[in-house]
């Protein structure tokens, strides 16, 4: 077996991924001629690919952030939401994901004049669909956006699917200008409901960005957290040395952190991969995860992001078992489904290939 069929074959968890950053290209294309959508780029499937790929890698988050505008487009009506969620879901068991936890925006697919919380429903039918015909276990995050003033009323839609397959709740989109505390009442909410947050914090921005967020926010994980190493001092070897007050809370208090390796080069994160701080992280045990966020952006998936992982930090089978526990320790479902994935799923699944491999 290949290093790729391996890790393909592994039960894997995902906490950091975009739904409208994964769809199909032939999706994309069939919805977009469904509604009379003429602004794609082009509408060959293999073309499509290339320009989300290329508009994606240009090194900074606004160029990145350009081909949702296509498939937030194409993503107005309830059939094209569930259909999408459920074809994601058959990605997953194709890239072995044993439990997703995938996000959007529902605020960004109301042209079509369809109430958010029918918005909600017909992605969580997509996703229990999937789940039901896949074996693939899922939670949906909604995100309210920092540039937008709606980010209550994304809470409130939150909270009111919290025993139906919305696991928690996420602030995304541009960091710089857009701080998270501008979003509190929202974040205080989520909170007296005993609910779960996650938010994109020190991705194109600062550390003060991933301290805001835990600080004022209580975030309980932290997407991306790139910028934590301008919270640690190294030595001339590039070993690190010295964590800053905000790294080692982050480490003592176990606040996971959902590292995006190939999107975080593409968005300007990091200039290039081996400069990533996913190594250092790792070794110092820091509770790191492994995600996709944006698959078609980036033309990736979790087999793709953990051989990328082995090629430039020489991670082990031992290793992506470990980030994988890591990961649905992390997750937001409740613990017992969590100890379930891991002692059922997970542990069997990779004594399952060392066997083989024996």
């Amino acid at each position: 077996m290949t290093a790729e069929n391996i890790i393909r074959s592994l039960p894997k968890v995902l906490l950091h991924d975009h739904l409208d950053g994964g769809l199909r290209p032939e999706t994309v294309i069939e919805l977009a001629n469904d509604i009379k959508y003429r602004k794609l780029p082009t509408y060959d499937p293999g073309e499509l690919t290339e320009w989300f790929y290329t508009s994606a890698n240009k090194g900074n988050l606004v160029d990145f952030l350009r081909g949702f505008e296509h498939t937030a487009a194409v993503m107005q009506t309830k059939e094209s939401l569930e259909r999408v969620a459920y074809e994601m879901m058959e990605d997953m068991k194709n890239d072995g994901v044993c439990y997703i936890e995938t996000r959007f925006a529902p605020f960004f697919h109301v042209n079509k004049n369809i109430y958010p919380e029918d918005i909600v429903l017909a992605v969580l039918n997509g996703l229990e669909r999937g789940k039901r015909d896949f074996n693939v276990g899922y939670g949906l995050i909604l995100c309210a956006m920092r540039n937008l003033k709606n980010s209550l009323e994304v809470a409130e839609l939150a909270v009111n699917f919290k025993d139906s397959g919305v696991v928690g709740f996420d602030l995304a989109g541009e960091e710089g200008g857009y701080p998270p505390k501008k979003h509190i009442e929202a974040f205080q909410l989520i909170q007296r409901s005993n609910f779960n947050i996650t938010i994109h914090a020190g991705e194109a921005f600062g550390k003060e960005s991933i301290w805001q967020a835990l600080q004022w926010c209580g975030a309980h994980r932290i997407g991306h957290g790139t910028h934590l190493r301008e919270d640690i001092v190294f030595d001339k070897e590039g070993n690190s040395v010295v964590f800053g007050e905000l790294a080692q809370y982050i480490l003592d208090k176990r606040i996971p952190l959902e590292i995006c390796l190939l999107s975080n080069l593409h968005t300007g994160a990091i200039d290039k991969l081996e400069n990533h701080p996913f190594r250092i992280l790792y070794d110092n045990k820091f509770r790191v995860t492994i995600n996709t966020d944006d698959r078609l952006m980036s033309n990736t998936s979790m087999t793709k992001e953990f051989l990328t992982a082995q090629e430039y930090f020489g991670i082990t089978l031992d290793d992506i078992e470990k980030i994988t526990i890591n990961a649905m320790k992390s997750a937001f479902i409740h613990y017992n489904e969590r100890l379930n994935y891991i002692y059922n799923v997970i542990k069997p699944g990779f004594q399952k290939i060392r066997t083989s491999l024996n």
